[in-house]
């Protein structure tokens, strides 16, 4: 299978750790270069932390601004090189999904939140509709950094703490109200996984129920089951558990296409619109 040749070799990623446990953090890594001149600029453009306010819910609405920013002024592209530091993301005004929601990791720990990562390996046929005529050439696996961000003190909507944890979609999730508000994502089009987190609650864990499905269909969506959130259980192969930081994950496990495919790929789908 082409796909699979276009893969590191020597990487095990069958082993299911998805206890893996991590504390995370809001130092600077060699991806989220949240210290560079570039990243402080974008900093302070999108303001502070609070934004005027106080508390975890300042916190979450400052968050989504920036998502609101990153998506408006960093272009969506097919790019392949997912340890690409967030400076040079700035700097050519476009990246993957990946490298956007490394951008949001970076002001996130620039305004001294503590985030980290779930290793997911994710089923290349989520990517099918995207790529409806290089099927043979798209990964059989590929490795996904699903940013999660520390916020203490939000309340759960019945009056108790939430988890301190929130992934990136449930940032947008109202307190008390997991489902979501937005519904299907057909990983097609203009609007690419980054956008989609804005209007629905995205689930790598579905319920039990769901456990022995499978991607059969070539259309990466949610069905009439999941009209609130987006379940997207069925294209997980593997939960490689958390890492303190993006860097980690890949250090460990590797990127998604072993380097010599990337050197190839590069100059055409970094620079490919999503939707085109």
């Amino acid at each position: 299978m082409v796909s699979t040749l276009l893969t590191p070799c020597g990487r095990d990623r069958r082993t299911d750790a998805g206890e893996r446990g991590a504390a995370g953090g809001i130092g600077a890594t060699r991806i989220l270069d949240r210290e560079h001149p570039r990243v402080r600029a974008l900093v302070r453009s999108i303001g502070t932390a609070t934004g005027g306010g106080e508390g975890p819910e300042a916190t979450v609405a400052a968050l989504r601004r920036a998502h609101r920013w990153i998506s408006e002024e960093v272009r969506p592209v097919y790019s392949v090189e997912e340890t690409r530091p967030v400076s040079q993301v700035l700097r050519l005004g476009r990246g993957s999904c990946s490298q956007r929601m490394a951008v949001l990791e970076a002001v996130a720990r620039a305004w001294g939140t503590p985030t980290r990562v779930r290793g997911l390996v994710v089923d290349g046929t989520f990517w099918y509709p995207r790529f409806p005529r290089l099927r043979r050439i798209v990964p059989s696996q590929v490795v996904l950094a699903w940013p999660e961000f520390r916020i203490d003190g939000l309340p759960d909507g019945e009056g108790r703490a939430a988890a301190p944890w929130l992934t990136v979609s449930e940032l947008f999730a109202d307190p008390g109200d997991p489902s979501g508000r937005g519904g299907a994502f057909t990983n097609e089009g203009p609007e690419t996984l980054f956008e989609a987190l804005a209007r629905t609650v995205v689930h790598w864990d579905g319920p039990a129920s769901d456990s022995a499905s499978s991607p059969a269909s070539d259309t990466a969506s949610c069905d009439t089951s999941c009209a609130l959130s987006c379940d997207l259980s069925a294209y997980l192969l593997t939960d490689l558990g958390r890492f303190d930081s993006r860097d980690e994950l890949f250090a460990v496990h590797g990127q998604t296409l072993c380097g010599p495919a990337r050197f190839l790929a590069e100059p055409v789908l970094g620079r490919r619109a999503a939707g085109v």
